[in-house]
């Protein structure tokens, strides 16, 4: 008989911990209202895969977490992860911000034992609630041999995705979740199956580690539209030591928010050019002269992603062209 593994369930609310007050409210219901004991106790049959711990970390919808609440689950993750006795660990995440968090684990995990996050667009009240399923094909994912040392992963409707790529593309739908080259593979009858795996460096093969990390540099983002100002621009950069800038199309930016951009760049803000578009790649030098500028690009990240990305490279170093070489490599 195969010894089960033991994995380590954590919850920190969102949809998944939802509450509605009748089975047909899908998108009008209370947030974070049920414990992880709640929630795992809708899935006795989990059980049979895995010897399960469950605790309690945070309770509140991804929507609020900030760089504080990042480095409060990494810490916890990694304390967990370092133990013996526990072989992988399902983290139970609000959607909204899922992306972020995981992507964060990601590259700040020092550890090769399988991670899942895993959140629902439905809480558990509703009719046809893909909570139970997500949490228990999550327990699947993280109990299985095939799920060490390909980083942290997302699970959701069946696909599992990794956690570099994975982003929310609908409000309110199932199928909520993509990545843009497809998933990793599918949980099917509570089994994984791998059909590819990530080539960009994560975990052991990056240079930051959650528990050494005590403050993350201020990053922030700046949504391009036909209508924005240079004095909007310039407040924000203000305070900022990076900035994304989700310009249109290919990373573009509009004449007359180059130089607010110039000059922010020139007063030590690591500037990065990215997309609002959702996907596909902005090219260093390509719609602007990004070395004459003083700017970076992002490769093919989202803006939200390009985010942790940037605070995390801030952290070791400032240097230009060592930047621009993060964002391709990682």
């Amino acid at each position: 008989m195969i010894e089960k593994a033991n994995i380590a369930v954590i919850g920190t609310g969102g949809t998944i911990a939802g509450q509605g007050k009748a089975a047909s409210n899908t998108s009008a219901y209370m947030c974070s209202v049920l414990g992880i004991d709640d929630i795992l106790a809708t899935i006795p049959h989990a059980s049979a895969l895995a010897n399960l711990q469950a605790e309690q970390l945070l309770q509140t919808g991804s929507e609020n977490f900030s760089n504080e609440h990042l480095l409060a689950i990494g810490n916890r993750v990694s304390t967990l992860l370092a133990q013996d006795d526990v072989d992988g660990a399902v983290i139970a995440h609000g959607t909204d911000t899922i992306e972020e968090t995981a992507y964060f684990l990601h590259l700040t995990l020092k550890s090769s034992k399988p991670v899942v996050v895993v959140g629902s667009m439905r809480p558990p009240s509703a009719m046809s609630s893909d909570a139970a399923l997500n949490l228990y094909n999550a327990i699947a994912v993280a109990a299985h041999p095939s799920s060490i040392g390909i980083g942290t992963l997302v699970v959701a409707n069946d696909e599992i995705h990794t956690a570099r790529d994975v982003v929310k593309g609908n409000s309110f739908k199932l199928e909520a979740f993509r990545s843009p080259y497809g998933p990793l593979g599918y949980v099917i009858e509570g089994r994984p199956r791998y059909y590819r795996q990530p080539s960009r460096a994560h975990t052991l093969a990056t240079p930051w580690s959650v528990g050494k990390l005590a403050l993350l540099p201020r990053v922030d983002i700046i949504y391009a539209y036909g209508a924005l100002e240079p004095e909007a621009v310039e407040a924000i950069a203000a305070h900022a030591q990076g900035l994304i800038f989700a310009g249109t199309g290919n990373g573009n930016v509009a004449a007359h928010l180059i130089e607010p951009l110039r000059h922010a760049a020139r007063r030590g803000v690591h500037v990065v050019r990215a997309s609002r578009t959702g996907s596909g790649i902005v090219l260093h030098n390509g719609a602007q002269p990004d070395d004459t500028y003083r700017w970076l690009a992002v490769d093919d990240q989202v803006p939200s992603k390009a985010r942790i990305l940037l605070m995390l490279a801030l952290t070791q170093c400032c240097d230009l062209q060592a930047l621009q070489a993060v964002f391709e490599r990682y």
